[in-house]
């Protein structure tokens, strides 16, 4: 039986961009044969994680984890709806969430490192995801995870596995949650009025000014409308001064004082948001084959 080297297992692994352990079992089998293994993997895992690896992941789930003061909410992507509802791709990203609230990793490289096995794949997170690839045939990726660890309370809400909240509070669990549940419905960029993200301002007034400079009215009127409409945008936009969803009497900040209690932060992820989707125009593409094939004709 020829040894397996680890430089063997890391060339096997640079050619067919396939998990580290799978490599070793190929080259065991292969008994050291770098091309029959480099065979065995082919016929195991196929191209796709190499192929696969290029593709747009714009769906995908967000999922959390709490334990105590301590918390991680976390999306990974995919290319499909369909690979959502895969079992083995739920528990990764779920294994995923609590791996960062457990070991506190500096960057999404920094997390696949972490030790993980799952469905026969490891050692490492990154090694299953680059299992689960080949063997399910869709690139998948971790996005983004916040980390929470302080001395405040944790409450966090799921709309299906779009969307995902996680909320810092002291009080009532039960009002943290209800926050949890409006962030998720109304989507506010921030706690308070003076949070909300000075860029986000500057383009809001941006539009009220061209509205205003349309209206015609000396300039005196235009300032105080585009001012109206950056402060009306500032309460629409900052979770405190937001009606709350479930009784329209109230701001969400009257809701918590009421309840005797306070929130620190909020995170909010929504899958796929900012990430550019590529949509096929089926009858575009075939109109543009017609034509190639008249002028070649």
């Amino acid at each position: 039986m020829a040894a397996i080297t680890a430089s063997m297992v890391a060339e096997l692994r640079a050619k067919t961009d396939a998990p580290m352990m799978e490599c070793k079992k190929a080259l065991t089998e292969a008994d050291g044969d770098m091309a029959k293994a480099e065979e065995l993997l082919r016929v195991k895992l196929g191209s796709k994680a190499g192929k696969a690896s290029s593709r747009v992941t714009a769906e995908g789930v967000v999922t959390s984890f709490i334990s105590g003061n301590t918390g991680a909410l976390l999306e990974v992507n995919c290319e499909t709806d369909f690979v959502t509802k895969n079992d083995s791709f739920l528990a990764l990203a779920q294994a995923a969430a609590k791996l960062v609230a457990e070991h506190n990793p500096a960057s999404i490289e920094a997390l696949g490192a972490l030790p993980y096995e799952q469905d026969s794949f490891g050692p490492t997170l990154e090694d299953v995801r680059k299992g689960l690839i080949g063997k399910i045939g869709e690139n998948m990726s971790f996005r983004r995870f916040k980390r929470f660890d302080g001395a405040h309370k944790l409450a966090s809400y799921l709309h299906g596995t779009r969307i995902g909240v996680l909320v810092e509070f002291d009080g009532d669990e039960t009002a943290a949650k209800d926050v949890a549940m409006h962030v998720a419905a109304m989507k506010p960029v921030a706690l308070t009025s003076a949070d909300v993200p000075a860029d986000l301002i500057e383009k809001e007034r941006s539009v009220a000014a061209a509205k205003a400079a349309e209206s015609g009215k000396p300039a005196d009127i235009t300032t105080k409308m585009i001012e109206g409409s950056v402060q009306k945008y500032l309460k629409e936009v900052s979770l405190f001064n937001q009606t709350f969803v479930k009784n329209d009497k109230q701001t969400v900040e009257q809701m918590l004082k009421a309840a005797n209690t306070n929130v620190a932060s909020f995170t909010l992820y929504v899958v796929g948001e900012g990430i550019e989707k590529k949509v096929d125009d089926f009858a575009a593409e075939v109109a543009a084959q017609v034509a190639a094939a008249k002028q070649s004709a």
